[in-house]
């Protein structure tokens, strides 16, 4: 694909181009969230309703984006989010996006529901990405996963904590990419008229769920995402992650936190780190909005743990935004996956690009200098809104 043009400026510019080449089914996954998708509008309207406090009489020449997560170095506060089906928005897209992740200097995390597998990964990337594991019913089987993980090098697992039921998604299923998937000929169509899109797939290394492989047929499509969803497990709770703790040597990550008190359950059983995160509002209908709860779980858990955000990110002044409520760093997904539907792996890179040269003027405009120590003040009335949360 080709280099992203000069014009594009934004992540709203990648996420227009990504529609044109994209078929509707598979950008519809992309952005849709669960029932009346309250969650997924609150996400980006709290980080809108967000205020940035502009200062101006400070020396900000030297600025210091670098950081690190979990003691890895990164070139700024950001990680690419595990994404089901990554490889359904372009071919081969973990791949892609794992090179474009790694080229930047930033980690990238793969979905056990990725259409390609571990190994499919870890064979073509240089370096250690992190791994992201639902719990199974099949525990033999989540143990098998755990142990392939550290076979393919992966230095941090992602373990999701909210997805014991999957979220109803209406775009899914009008779209035919419910459980069971269905052909429509609207999606048929969608399809024919996406050339580029279905040339690109038929150099697919797969086209089911490959970490699943050997479980069944992986050409039977149906029966694969069956499985998928059969395997979620509603019983998992505290001693399973501290099982997972046990078995896994390396940084381990609890995805889904939205309570601090699961944050100090989380931390008690082992969590190296804990992303506070909604699912991108793909859960629960009517959960809070990341960026309003972030700041009680900061408070709650002190510096016994990293604390990472997700959900709602479109530009660099939103990961201000979330530095400024306390997180560490900020995960990405539909930003980046904008991207890669727009441009491929170069689409990647430029979202990534964007993301840095927004928070780079960002912090400059705000007095910032480094982007690992950014202070409570940089939201404006910051202090003022904590005393009307108290209240």
């Amino acid at each position: 694909m080709r280099k992203p043009p000069d014009s594009i400026a934004s992540i709203e510019d990648l996420r227009r181009r990504a529609h044109r080449r994209v078929p509707k089914p598979f950008m519809e996954y992309v952005e849709n969230g669960s029932f009346a998708e309250l969650t997924l509008h609150a996400n980006r309207a709290e980080l809108d309703a967000i205020r940035l406090r502009e200062r101006v009489m400070f020396d900000v020449s030297n600025r210091k984006l670098g950081t690190t997560m979990l003691g890895e170095p990164v070139k700024m506060p950001v990680a690419i989010a595990p994404t089901g089906m990554c490889g359904a928005v372009w071919s081969n897209g973990e791949i892609l996006s794992c090179r474009a992740a790694q080229a930047f200097g930033i980690p990238f995390s793969l979905s056990s529901n990725a259409l390609l597998s571990l190994e499919d990964v870890a064979g073509a990337v240089d370096k250690p990405f992190w791994f992201q594991l639902y719990i199974t019913r099949d525990r033999g089987f989540s143990e098998e996963m755990i142990n392939r993980a550290r076979a393919a090098g992966c230095s941090a697992l992602i373990l999701t904590m909210d997805l014991h039921v999957e979220g109803t998604r209406y775009r899914d299923v009008h779209n035919g990419l419910g459980i069971p998937p269905r052909l429509t000929p609207s999606n048929v169509w969608s399809i024919i008229s996406h050339p580029a899109w279905a040339i690109a797939m038929l150099h697919s290394k797969r086209w089911s769920f490959g970490n699943y492989a050997g479980r069944v047929d992986p050409s039977h499509i149906r029966e694969m995402a069956e499985l998928v969803k059969d395997q979620l497990d509603p019983s998992y709770d505290q001693k399973t992650v501290e099982w997972v703790r046990k078995l896994w040597p390396r940084k381990l990550i609890l995805k889904g936190i939205l309570d601090p008190e699961d944050a100090r359950l989380a931390i008690n059983a082992g969590a190296d780190a804990v992303l506070v995160s909604n699912h991108g509002g793909r859960q629960l209908d009517g959960a809070g909005a990341t960026a309003s709860i972030l700041p009680d779980i900061v408070e709650a858990v002190g510096d016994r743990t990293e604390v990472f955000a997700d959900s709602g990110v479109r530009s660099g002044l939103d990961v201000l935004k979330f530095l400024g409520l306390g997180a560490r760093a900020c995960f990405i997904g539909r930003a980046y996956l904008y991207g890669l539907g727009a441009f491929g792996e170069a689409g990647v890179t430029k979202a990534l690009q964007l993301l840095y040269d927004e928070l780079d003027t960002a912090m400059a405009l705000t007095g910032i200098t480094d982007a690992s120590s950014v202070p409570r003040s940089v939201i404006l009335d910051a202090g003022r809104r904590k005393r009307q949360h108290q209240s």
